[in-house]
């Protein structure tokens, strides 16, 4: 289920430190949530300069990410997922810290499908083990 978005300014970086970026972030978020691997989907989103700004300046590096997982997480999973990702973007891409932003977005297990299956459904087990 974990669902994982970056958003970077078009032309910054290459595919392939894009690439790297992915597997990096992928394989984090993994090992935090405790998730198989094969479970975890990441994409980049690339914004041409002009349809981007930070601190009202076009074209600024400044990334943003959003991390989806699955409502019952506990707080502590999700901080060390926004520093990992923060982290992450950092020594990847040399960004400025100070500039990354990140938010992790709770959904509910009855409103997230895999597979066509409710998530409530499909990972009942595992919801239920988090909630013990």
């Amino acid at each position: 289920m974990p669902i994982l978005e970056v958003h970077l300014v078009e032309g910054e970086h290459t595919p392939g430190r894009h690439a790297e970026l992915l597997a990096r972030m992928s394989a984090r978020y993994a090992e935090v949530l405790e998730s198989p691997l094969s479970r975890i989907r990441a994409y980049v989103t690339l914004h041409r300069p002009e349809h981007w700004a930070a601190g009202g300046v076009p074209g600024v590096e400044a990334p943003y990410f959003t991390a989806i997982v699955l409502e019952g997480r506990p707080a502590e999973q999700r901080h060390r997922l926004l520093g990992a990702f923060t982290d992450i973007l950092v020594d990847t891409l040399g960004v400025e810290r100070s500039l990354v932003r990140g938010r992790i977005i709770q959904v509910p297990p009855d409103d997230w499908a895999i597979g066509g299956v409710p998530a409530s459904a499909a990972r009942r087990t595992e919801i239920a083990a988090r909630a013990d």
